[in-house]
């Protein structure tokens, strides 16, 4: 079931209850009309996503709020008239759904927006401007993300696994401990972004730029790097089954890197990139001495 201005209207008179605010109230703190406060209780209209985003704030929930247990309409036809206050999956019926939100943020521009814990929001972020925006432990899994550009942004802990971001400035953004798994990144600007601790595991980096961004307890696995632009960089720990294809080096450093099964072809500008106290099985071995690596710094296992 697509969410509707009448379960909003709900949910806001529930909560605006819950905390003894008067409409009249509740209206003075998102310096609305208490009459427009009315008609979202009458769900004769309902607010944007910003301004339910200060609703969630002023209420003390996140933005799920508005959108977890509800019923599907064939629930809601056996109920008519109550509001459903259980879990979707305790649905009686047994024909509740898994919520999906309607509304499409695309093409709009975001400033200090907390999406903190959102879920299933797939394709509705495509050519948004976001800035200083919270994505904490967001849901973002098989998000599609075409043409945006995203700056100063936290997706802290966000599960970002299948996801594919196209054609975007990813700038000076907080993804520490995200996981990346399985996700596609092509032809963007991915710069001064804080990776530490994400799991990029059968990620994929195609046909852009990777510069200056902190990538410390990263996990790389399966992951490809193809006619990338590698700049700035430091890699550390374990890199394994990984792929640099076609790329451009420029201060780049493996530090304390043990790399496995990997493999580097027709990389450029690769004799400057250092080698710091890294281990290397013998296939990668031969991978890095035919793209004329520098060799010093490296050792081989046994």
């Amino acid at each position: 079931m697509m969410l509707n201005s009448k379960t909003i209207g709900n949910k806001i008179a529930e909560a605006r209850k819950k905390i003894n605010l008067s409409q009249a109230e509740l209206a003075a703190q998102v310096s609305i009309s208490p009459q427009a406060v009315g008609k979202w209780e009458r769900g004769e209209s309902m607010p944007d996503i910003t301004t339910l985003n200060r609703l969630a704030e002023i209420f003390g929930v996140d933005l799920n709020y508005f959108a977890n247990n509800l019923r599907t309409e064939e629930s809601e036809t056996n109920l008519p008239g109550k509001p459903d206050l259980q879990a979707a999956g305790n649905s009686k019926s047994g024909t509740a759904k898994k919520f999906d939100w309607n509304w499409d943020m695309s093409q709009g521009n975001w400033v200090d927006a907390d999406f903190s814990g959102l879920k299933n929001l797939k394709e509705k972020f495509s050519s948004s401007n976001m800035k200083n925006c919270r994505f904490v432990n967001a849901d973002l899994s098989g998000l599609m993300l075409g043409k945006n550009n995203i700056e100063l942004c936290d997706f802290s802990s966000a599960d970002m696994r299948n996801s594919q971001v196209q054609s975007s400035n990813l700038l000076n953004n907080q993804f520490k401990n995200g996981s990346f798994i399985d996700a596609g990144f092509s032809k963007n600007n991915i710069g001064k972004c804080d990776f530490t601790g994400a799991n990029f595991s059968g990620a994929e980096f195609l046909d852009g730029f990777f510069e200056n961004n902190t990538v410390t307890g990263a996990v790389w696995k399966f992951t490809s790097f193809k006619n990338m632009g590698i700049s700035d960089v430091t890699f550390e720990g374990t890199l394994e089954d990984c792929n640099f294809d076609n790329c451009a080096f420029y201060n780049v450093k493996f530090k304390n890197a043990t790399i496995l099964n990997s493999f580097f072809k027709y990389n450029r500008k690769f004799k400057k990139v250092q080698f710091i106290d890294c281990r290397v099985d013998s296939i990668t071995y031969a991978f890095l001495k035919n793209n004329e690596a520098n060799l010093t710094g490296i050792s081989l296992l046994e």
